[in-house]
Order: C-alpha cells, then sequence, then structure tokens
C-alpha cells in the first residue's frame, strides 16, 4: 500500500483529499504546514507528497527545497490559478508536477498514480545490476537498468523525470525532440503547455550537470523547435 503524505493548511482540503485517496486504496498523512511535513517525511516511509504552495510558517516551496536537499519522493505541488510564478519556482526547486485548486479529483487521483508508477519503477531499477542499457558518450554515463547517471565520473542525484527527460534526448542523440513530445513521453499526458513544465526541468537538468546557460554542452535549445543532444 503507497502511503501519501497530504500537506495543507486548510483542514477542509486535507479532508478531502483523505476522502479521494483513501477510496483508491492508499493511506494517507497529515499535515498542515511545511515543517510538520518535513518532520513527517523523516520519521516514516512516504511514497508522494502533495503539497500546498501558500502556508502560513515554512510555505510549500521552501519546504520542497529542504525536501530535495534528501529526499527523491515526488512532490506535487496544490496551487491557486493565481500563483503562476510560483509554479515555476516551486518546479525549478524541486517539484515534479502541480494541479490547481479548485481540482477535479478525477484529475489528482490520475496524476497521483502518474507519479507512482515512474516513482515505482525508478525504486525497483535501482535493485538491479548495472549493464543493462547504457548510453555512454563524452563523460556521461546513463544506465537505464539501475536508473544511476554519472557526468565525469560524478553521480547525479537525478529526479525519475529529470532521469527520464535525459534519457529520451540522449538515447535520440543528434535529433530535435518537441517539448510537446518530450511531455507527452514523460508526463503520459496531452500537452498543453502547462507553465512551461518541460522547459523549467530542462534547466534544473543543466543546473545538475553544471552546464551553462549559454551554449550548453550537451542538452541543447533549438529555438522554436525543440532541444537535442549533439
Amino acid at each position: 500500500m503507497y502511503t501519501i503524505l497530504v500537506c495543507d493548511d486548510d483542514r477542509d482540503i486535507v479532508s478531502a483529499l483523505d476522502i479521494y485517496l483513501t477510496s483508491e486504496g492508499y493511506r494517507t498523512v497529515k499535515a498542515y504546514d511545511g515543517l510538520e511535513a518535513i518532520k513527517a517525511v523523516e520519521a516514516q516511509a512516504v511514497d508522494l507528497i502533495l503539497m500546498d504552495i501558500m502556508m502560513p510558517g515554512l510555505d510549500g516551496i521552501r519546504a520542497t527545497a529542504k525536501l530535495r536537499e534528501k529526499f527523491n519522493v515526488p512532490i506535487i505541488l496544490l496551487t491557486a490559478k493565481s500563483e503562476d510564478a510560483d509554479k515555476v519556482l516551486g518546479l525549478n526547486i524541486g517539484a515534479d508536477d502541480y494541479i490547481t485548486k479548485p481540482f477535479n479529483p478525477l484529475e489528482l487521483v490520475a496524476r497521483v498514480k502518474a507519479q507512482l508508477r515512474r516513482y515505482t519503477r525508478y525504486n525497483s531499477a535501482q535493485e538491479k545490476e548495472p549493464g543493462g542499457e547504457v548510453i555512454d558518450f563524452n563523460g556521461l554515463v546513463i544506465d537505464r537498468g539501475t536508473h544511476q547517471c554519472t557526468l565525469y565520473e560524478k553521480e547525479l542525484n537525478l529526479t525519475p523525470i529529470e532521469f527520464d527527460i535525459l534519457w529520451m534526448l540522449c538515447s535520440n542523440r543528434g535529433q530535435v525532440i518537441s517539448a510537446e513530445r518530450l511531455f507527452e513521453t514523460v508526463w503520459g499526458e496531452k500537452y498543453l503547455d502547462r507553465n512551461n513544465t518541460v522547459m523549467v526541468h530542462i534547466r534544473r537538468l543543466r543546473e545538475k550537470m553544471g552546464e551553462p546557460s549559454r551554449d550548453p554542452r550537451f542538452i541543447k535549445t533549438v529555438w522554436g523547435v525543440g532541444y537535442k543532444v549533439d
């Protein structure tokens, strides 16, 4: 049984999410601010976090940044429509996805299931022996069997989504992959240009790889078309 941490200062929203998720067979843990969320994740195994952005005390953005220092558990932000800048910031500092309030329960559950599938596949792969499908070029080594990635022999701490993006680009070296194709393949949803989600994750990948914003060595932007790895 998967355990999902629900964090929101609005107790009615937490109760509603608890009903939606438990009816799907998930176990829930409740928190009402960012500090409570961090303590809950440190105290027990959690498979996914639903995190509100606007909370008193430690808000969702800062809590996400703190959690990303130690944990790769998927984080879906709960946001208001007016918080577009916070959505991008949240993705930049480590959130995997967001959903806008008021949310459709069916959409929320679908997003949760998609993230859990990816996280489960990622964890299962890490238990395998290395040497399955491997991409090795210019100091970058990506092992799909173990979901490990090293650059110049230094391991990159990638989230499952970041790994999938990098694998897709590198396994199609020389080809330009559109943001639409990347999104629909990696996220498994129809592309709706959701606040430049792909662009934000590409930027975060480049930062982890130590890539300059101008003339990066690996992930290149083909303006108006997409991204490619040469």
